[in-house]
């Protein structure tokens, strides 16, 4: 099993403790998203996961634990977000250059084949536009020659919790819009290049659309074929049925719960409501079997199996 950390919330960046004492425990609770009352026993145990993958802006907080991760033998991997956009667009991320020697510390831990770059996603406003975008992966990139060799990137989907806050950045003078066909044209053969140039393969998530004539084929985020060669694991080549169609990454088992991240993204598909999140990362308890407060398995799952 794959444990995924988290598509739902960044539990590097705000929940490290609480993931800690649930590796140590042994196993974590997960709620259902579309329906709460479904509580689900998930294993932290090294004999049924195969690897951890982290998605993250803030990986420091888990820096201190890696060793004892890798004794207990789950096998950490990265997938780290970094932009540096503007504080209207990404209002409480940490700052570049913090994030730029994080990620550096990350790979001299654990190498760079453990850690894939997300440029994602690509927000399009008066402020950011195609020239910000080059200008700004190719600083990135460059920073980042040598700690990966994995970069993937994305457009802003149109989801419906994020129209409102995207809609509120003309407030700072930045209108958002939709990305076209020709968009990708302009941009995505310069990131490309730009990785190439500094030792990285860029390949885009999350899209019906073919951009392998712009140079930038699909990408798999939680690819078993990375996996295995990062790690040395006989992972499956298999689709999560569970994901949207145009997701290819492989089957996984997140372990996080939405609106409890404090990032407060304008893009963001798993934070609805900002206020809301604030209030559950409030009260949240690290030493707690779930992110979220009062969450209990069923009577009938509580000696059930822990892989659900």
């Amino acid at each position: 099993m794959i444990v995924s950390a988290s598509r739902r919330t960044d539990i590097p960046g705000f929940y490290a403790r609480w993931f800690m004492e649930r590796v140590r425990q042994g196993y974590c609770l997960v709620g259902n998203p579309c329906n709460p009352a479904q509580v689900s026993r998930v294993s932290l145990r090294p004999g049924d996961v195969d690897c951890v993958v982290f998605w993250t802006r803030h990986g420091r907080p888990l820096l201190p634990h890696l060793d004892e991760l890798e004794a207990r033998g789950l096998k950490p991997v990265f997938l780290y977000t970094i932009l540096g956009y503007p504080r209207a667009i990404d209002p409480a991320c940490p700052p570049l250059p913090r994030s730029l020697d994080t990620f550096a510390r990350l790979s001299e831990k654990l190498g760079p084949e453990r850690l894939t770059w997300r440029y994602d996603p690509i927000l399009l406003t008066d402020r950011t536009d195609r020239d910000y975008h080059v200008r700004q992966f190719g600083r990135i990139a460059r920073s980042l020659r040598g700690a990966t060799r994995r970069a993937v990137t994305s457009f802003v989907l149109p989801y419906r919790k994020a129209r409102a806050r995207l809609a509120g950045l003309e407030k700072s003078g930045m209108r958002a819009r939709d990305w076209t066909r020709d968009d990708a044209a302009a941009l995505l053969p310069d990131l490309a290049a730009l990785a190439r140039a500094n030792g990285m393969e860029l390949r885009a998530c999350g899209h019906q659309e073919d951009f392998s004539g712009f140079g930038v084929d699909r990408a798999r985020c939680i690819d078993p074929a990375w996996l295995n060669a990062a790690l040395g694991l006989a992972l499956a080549d298999a689709k999560d049925p569970s994901q949207r169609p145009a997701c290819s990454c492989a089957p996984s088992r997140d372990i996080g719960a939405y609106d409890t991240c404090g990032f407060g993204c304008a893009y963001c598909y798993a934070t609805g409501n900002p206020a809301r999140a604030r209030a559950n990362l409030r009260a949240h308890d690290p030493a707690a079997p779930a992110l979220l407060p009062g969450l209990r398995p069923a009577p009938s799952q509580e000696q059930g199996s822990l892989l659900d």
